[in-house]
């Protein structure tokens, strides 16, 4: 098209549109600009908010009783603005919402600040955001916000623990690349970690067991958070029985995708190189499978 053949045209008024409130309008702009939400009470007793001069079921005329509502409500409906315009209430993406306020049978179209469209959802409970000056208008309301349901707090407790005797011997253990248990003279349960007195009986354990590194996996998690420890996430975390052992010890469980883990799965503790080894448990990277056929939990003779 030709641009000699495109006009530009304005209509405008000088000075802005004037007309009259009316008694129940004027009502709620001026408890607006005192920043109280009103609706009007109709003869079948539902409030209007917006308030009407006329109940839309019926065409009589409302009732003079005006009721506050709000602040809070919820929204019931919405649609996003990605881009908004030069004429919007925001500069920045947002949602023409539909929103109930409490005490109201009837919902009022607004702007609400969600930040992502992520972030609606149908039942939000949210708050008008006011200017700070007041002037009788319904944009005296910049926007509405969603109502704080949830807040991240930073959270460190730090704090040093003492290994006792039979927890060092194990760490002891661990570093040298073996897991040292403990055997119980009056139960003959074997216990790993290493510990002083049996929890089935009481007796003290004196005799220390080295037993092997490979094992069973007789419970598991898949967990979907991620850990520092964890080789990938999803991840796996196990009780694991090792051979000669009758209690499990906890460990994750890699080399092997985390629905495939089972029951019954044998697997062989993952050692770091001996020179990085510390009187730690991160001396163990995590199990992972052996390729042998799995074993009968019941053959095991059941972990305590």
């Amino acid at each position: 098209m030709s641009e000699d053949l495109v006009a530009t045209h304005v209509l405008e008024f000088p000075g802005g549109y004037t007309r009259t409130t009316g008694p129940v309008i004027g009502r709620f702009l001026t408890e607006l600009r005192d920043r109280r939400l009103v609706g009007v009470r109709t003869a079948g007793g539902r409030v209007l908010v917006p308030p009407l001069e006329y109940d839309p079921d019926t065409g009589e005329p409302v009732t003079e009783e005006y009721v506050e509502v709000g602040p809070a409500g919820t929204v019931q409906a919405w649609a996003w603005v990605g881009s908004p315009r030069p004429g919007h209430p925001l500069d920045r993406p947002f949602a023409w919402a539909l929103i109930r306020l409490d005490g109201a049978d009837t919902a009022l179209v607004h702007a609400l600040d969600a930040g992502s469209p992520k972030a609606l959802r149908p039942g939000m409970r949210v708050r008008p955001c006011w200017r700070a000056a007041t002037t009788g208008h319904i944009t005296d309301i910049e926007c509405f916000l969603p109502e704080v349901t949830s807040l991240v707090a930073p959270v460190r407790a730090e704090y040093r623990v003492t290994p006792g005797r039979a927890l060092t011997r194990f760490l002891e253990g661990v570093r040298d690349g073996r897991f040292v248990g403990g055997r119980c003279a009056e139960c003959a349960a074997v216990y790993v970690p290493y510990r002083e007195s049996c929890p089935a009986c009481g007796s003290v354990i004196e005799e220390e067991v080295e037993v092997a590194d490979t094992g069973t996996v007789t419970t598991f998690a898949i967990n979907n958070l991620p850990d520092p420890r964890a080789p990938e996430v999803p991840f796996v975390s196990a009780y694991v029985l090792l051979d000669g052992a009758d209690t499990p010890m906890i460990t994750l469980i890699g080399g092997v995708p985390a629905h495939e883990v089972r029951q019954g799965m044998r697997v062989r503790a993952v050692w770091v190189p001996p020179e990085e080894r510390t009187l730690s448990m991160t001396n163990v990277k995590w199990f992972e499978p052996t390729g042998e056929p799995d074993a009968d939990l019941d053959s095991t003779g059941g972990a305590r």
